[in-house]
């Protein structure tokens, strides 16, 4: 008879606990813009009861979003300069709108992917993805009208500040070598994928911090070396990207060693982490930084 009682009390006993929080986890979201779509991230956590939450604009540096109101099913969040998110459920993913100013934009939001792949044993010969002589398979963006993107002397150089460039063709896994030579100061970034930053930049009079300077993932990842500027000089990267596994070597260095990217950076293109994307280079930083030899291998699996 207590066992019969026991079982008719449990279904009671699991209908008394306290919902989930359907707004714990990682999130990709793409932001309707009068400009176009694009892209943000979010990371709610619990935190003794509370929810603690982490954001990555459409551009800068994740941080930690201290104004946050969690109301049943509605999370509203006060952003760096001024804006605001509002968030509710929706169908497994969250909606809503980013206010700034005047402008209220839609957002969509969907649980970003874990991207868990085996590190590949073999990969193939490295081909080309530059021909040195003119900008095929190359294409601005950003501001194209204004793209200051040049060959000259068989190297990719962006005569001032202007546009972005972006590669015409679109990647998964790959093994990334690309050569650059920067003035000082000098500001521009790499993109893997054209959602992760590997970070370029020179600045004498600025100390940036760590996971902001010079071949990191911006604001996501620091190097754990140093390696000395060499303003004017030839450096050499080497980027290996597995899923959301990097390892990065700056001229002979590893400087990041299959550490992961927990989401997308400030710039990229979109949020959708489980598609193939292409490589972009920015341009609309600052000019007088060079590129050569940049090429890629593929996996063999």
């Amino acid at each position: 008879m207590f066992m019969r009682l026991a079982l008719i009390a449990l279904p009671f006993a699991l209908l008394a606990q306290p919902a989930a929080n359907p707004f714990l986890g990682s999130w990709n979201f793409t932001v309707e813009t009068p400009g176009g779509t694009r892209a943000m991230w979010l990371k709610v956590e619990n935190a003794g009861g509370q929810p603690e939450v982490w954001f990555q604009p459409m551009g800068g540096n994740v941080y930690q979003v201290k104004n946050v109101k969690h109301e049943g099913a509605r999370l509203s969040l006060g952003l760096n300069g001024g804006g605001a998110l509002e968030l509710e459920p929706d169908a497994g993913g969250l909606k809503g709108f980013f206010k700034r100013g005047e402008n209220s934009m839609p957002v969509t939001g969907v649980p970003a992917p874990k991207l868990d792949r085996p590190w590949p044993k073999t990969w193939t010969r490295p081909e080309p993805l530059f021909n040195g002589k003119d900008l095929t398979g190359w294409e601005p963006v950003g501001n194209p009208a204004n793209s200051q993107w040049v060959v000259q002397d068989g190297l990719l150089f962006n005569k001032a500040k202007g546009a972005n460039l972006k590669s015409t063709r679109k990647f998964d896994d790959f093994k990334l070598h690309f050569e650059v030579k920067c003035p000082d100061p000098a500001n521009s970034g790499f993109y893997l994928r054209g959602r992760y930053e590997v970070q370029i930049e020179y600045n004498a009079g600025y100390n940036a911090p760590p996971d902001r300077g010079m071949g990191s993932i911006y604001g996501r990842i620091a190097p754990s070396a140093a390696v000395p500027p060499t303003p004017g000089e030839w450096e050499e990267f080497e980027v290996t990207l597995v899923g959301r596994t990097l390892t990065l070597i700056r001229n002979g260095v590893t400087i990041i060693d299959r550490q992961e990217i927990e989401g997308i950076t400030g710039g990229a293109l979109d949020a959708h982490e489980d598609q193939p994307g292409p490589f972009y280079i920015q341009g609309d930083h600052a000019g007088g930084i060079a590129f050569r030899n940049i090429q890629i291998s593929l996996p063999q699996r």
